[in-house]
Parts: C-alpha cells; sequence; structure tokens
C-alpha cells in the first residue's frame, strides 16, 4: 500500500498525487466518505445499469417511446442511486442502533400490500 502525505489548504482543499489519480481513473468527480474512522475518496461509478431494463419494460410498457422515452429512461435511473445511498444509510443508522429498527412488517409489508398484483418489474419502482 502507497502512503503519502498531503497538506490541506485554508479552504480545505488536498490535491491529489498523480499516481493515485491515474492508478484509479478519477475523471472529474469523486466520492467522499468517512469509513472507520477515515476520509476515504474513491472514483464515480456510474450506474451499471442493473435496473435498465426493467425501468425501459416498465416505461415502454406505459406507452413511452422516442424521445420522451429517453428523457424518462434517463430521469428514472438518476433516481436509483440517491434511493440505494438512502437505503444505505438508513441501514447504517440502524446499525448504530441511531434509529429504531422496524420489524419485518414494517419494513417489507408495506411494499408487499402495494406491490401485490404488480409483476417483478414494476416492484423495483414502486419501493423506491
Amino acid at each position: 500500500m502507497t502512503i503519502k502525505r498531503i497538506s490541506v489548504s485554508q479552504k480545505r482543499q488536498i490535491t491529489i498525487p498523480i499516481e493515485f489519480y491515474n492508478s484509479i481513473g478519477i475523471d472529474k468527480e469523486v466520492e467522499c466518505c468517512i469509513q472507520n474512522n477515515a476520509i476515504v475518496i474513491r472514483r464515480v461509478r456510474e450506474s451499471s445499469g442493473e435496473f435498465d431494463e426493467q425501468i425501459l419494460a416498465d416505461l415502454i410498457s406505459q406507452g413511452l417511446s422516442g424521445q420522451e422515452l429517453r428523457d424518462k429512461f434517463k430521469e428514472t435511473r438518476r433516481q436509483v442511486r440517491p434511493a440505494v445511498e438512502r437505503l444505505l444509510e438508513e441501514a447504517r443508522l440502524a446499525a448504530q442502533g441511531q434509529t429504531s429498527s422496524g420489524s419485518y412488517e414494517d419494513v417489507f409489508g408495506i411494499c408487499e400490500r402495494l406491490t401485490t398484483g404488480y409483476s417483478p418489474r414494476r416492484v423495483y419502482r414502486l419501493c423506491l
């Protein structure tokens, strides 16, 4: 593991060493988080498209096509990552005991009631 000491400016800015920058393939943005009492900086990974098929199938089933389909697809796809990040933050808080955890019914019952009768590809949308 390579470790470098870098300075922090008065504006709390740092310069990432070029070896680190090139090594992990940083583009225009990075993600920053606190993990085990350390600041972790990592490259931004765009959505790998886990829900693309479901999103497209749902939008097509709504009768969308052409530019309207493309626009709505992009909008819906952008909502996936923030939803997952909210879920992860809620899980982190629950694991630290900083929030009350719900029962199975509290967590999954509402989603089950909302999705009864829907195909699995529509469930992702209703539960986000």
